[in-house]
């Protein structure tokens, strides 16, 4: 079973990591003028691992404007996006002194996980792990929703995100829930150093109770405005930035 990543930021970053199957490369056009920019190095990484290239005009790319994509005159026939496995990360976790993981409990909107792949790959999430069920994976939307970021990322499928939770603080490794409880420490006051799991909850429900629960604790976000909450891509992201933050204040003081 084939997919389609379409996008020059997508193709670029799937073509870099080397992490998928293969199939052909489209461009838009006849052919006769030399591509530039980031379509020649999306071009010459094809040429290193010798991928099949077609030039068309109209075809392919008509039917992808019609689904309402803009493909920036490229796209790349690829197998399904490679998931690792749970004990995968966390072995890459425990190779690191403060590793940074991001939980997604049943994370709904393709954009909004576009998003936080984004903003992760951004502020060095070692690993995403996405429950298997109920939930958005990783599809070619989410792919060009991160500019291609979520192919960098090693990403695992869970059965239980609760259970994942408990695995999680046996490997010491923290987690802090985003919540708009009240027991929610106010993210300013948060110590996000160290081993840590940011764990994000569904757009509508947020964490479910039982996550709420497990986590060692939650954050919150103080706002001034009248919106109730957040967009919870946006949340994530602030999180994430914060850990970040943490951990490059860490080696400063180093």
């Amino acid at each position: 079973m084939s997919e389609l990543l379409v996008g020059r930021h997508a193709v670029l970053e799937s073509l870099r990591a080397r992490r998928r199957h293969y199939y052909r490369l489209w461009l838009e056009g006849d052919g006769q003028t030399a591509p530039k920019g980031s379509l020649a190095e999306i071009v010459q990484l094809a040429h290193k691992i010798n991928l099949p290239t077609r030039h068309v005009e109209g075809g392919i790319f008509d039917r992808i404007r019609r689904a309402q994509l803009n493909p920036q005159g490229v796209a790349l026939e690829t197998g399904p996006f490679p998931y690792a496995e749970l004990d995968d990360i966390l072995s890459l976790a425990s190779r690191k002194s403060e590793p940074l993981l991001l939980v997604l409990d049943h994370l709904e909107d393709p954009r909004n996980l576009g998003t936080l792949f984004r903003s992760g790959e951004a502020f060095g999430v070692d690993g995403v792990i996405l429950p298997e069920r109920r939930a958005a994976g990783i599809t070619p939307a989410v792919s060009n929703a991160s500019s291609g970021a979520v192919e960098h990322i090693p990403v695992a499928l869970v059965g239980n995100v609760n259970r994942t939770i408990d695995r999680l603080k046996k490997s010491n490794i923290w987690t802090v829930g985003l919540d708009l409880g009240q027991d929610a420490i106010p993210l300013s006051g948060a110590d996000l150093s160290g081993p840590l799991a940011v764990v994000v909850g569904n757009e509508g429900k947020g964490l479910s109770r039982l996550a709420r629960e497990k986590c060692d604790f939650c954050v919150t976000i103080p706002m001034a405005g009248s919106v109730d909450s957040l967009n919870a891509a946006i949340a994530g992201s602030i999180v994430l930035f914060q850990a970040f933050q943490a951990r490059s204040q860490g080696e400063t003081a180093a």
